[in-house]
């Protein structure tokens, strides 16, 4: 009996050492994840992006497919050569509450899963500083893994980046035309003109297409699309003009949800 219990005592202690092993090994490993993607982060608050993991995904995508005529027309601007009425229109038509929000718009999250457990179809609800982790860093689609890792890299841009350093970068990568990727790339293919001298019409136009930047096209744009860049329009006025994304700490205004009157299709 002695033996039989010192057996199964000297057999219990190398697979609770292993499992000691196996949790030390797990705690680097997710030490390491967050120090190497926190790197890039911080790294990207200073250099420019030279492409995206969507603009990535789109290449593979359509060589994947066998159209080698394919291309991704990107061009990197700094801020002082945007007009600011472009990431002005951004937010208006994609989030309004930007310069207050922490990377997340609890309210409109509420709203959308309102929205869904009334029988409505579940519509995002996705802030700028979502849009930009998930464009730069991360692939198209959904699922719980990405989502997760979404709302991950969104903590990380920002506690890391200031709010224009996450405009920046957004208004450069962001998808405004089928392989059309930021607001210089779209103003000279649009409207043959640099993104420096934009109209607040044609920086209307081009957030309206944010939703769906393959199918609405802000040089020939639909009913709706006029109709959603008119209300972008309206809203930059009633947001203060460009002093909403110029001043350190703009008014807070009263929020006019978009997704209230115009839905993504």
């Amino acid at each position: 009996m002695i033996g039989v219990a010192a057996s199964s005592r000297f057999g219990a202690q190398p697979r609770g050492a292993r499992a000691r092993r196996w949790l030390k090994w797990l705690g680097w490993l997710m030490l390491a994840f967050v120090a190497v993607t926190w790197l890039q982060v911080l790294i990207l608050r200073f250099v420019p992006p030279v492409t995206s993991a969507y603009m990535i995904e789109r290449r593979l995508s359509q060589a994947w497919h066998g159209h080698r005529d394919f291309a991704v027309h990107y061009r990197w601007v700094p801020w002082t050569k945007i007009a600011p009425v472009a990431p002005l229109a951004m937010v208006a038509g994609e989030d309004q509450t930007f310069p207050f929000n922490h990377g997340f718009d609890i309210a409109s999250i509420k709203s959308a899963i309102d929205v869904a457990e009334a029988g409505g179809r579940l519509r995002g609800a996705s802030t700028i500083t979502q849009q930009t982790a998930r464009n730069l860093f991360l692939w198209n689609g959904g699922g719980f893994f990405r989502k997760g890792l979404e709302a991950y890299f969104t903590v990380l841009i920002d506690i890391t980046w200031p709010k224009r350093r996450v405009l920046e970068v957004y208004a450069n990568i962001a998808e405004l035309g089928d392989g059309i990727y930021g607001v210089e790339a779209a103003a000279q293919a649009y409207f043959r003109e640099p993104a420096s001298r934009l109209t607040s019409h044609q920086a209307a136009l081009l957030a309206a297409v944010l939703p769906n930047p393959r199918g609405w096209h802000a040089d020939r744009p639909s009913p709706y699309v006029r109709r959603r860049a008119a209300w972008i329009e309206q809203q930059m006025r009633q947001l203060g003009g460009v002093a909403y994304v110029l001043d350190e700490h703009p008014p807070k205004p009263r929020v006019d949800d978009p997704q209230r009157r115009y839905r993504k299709r």
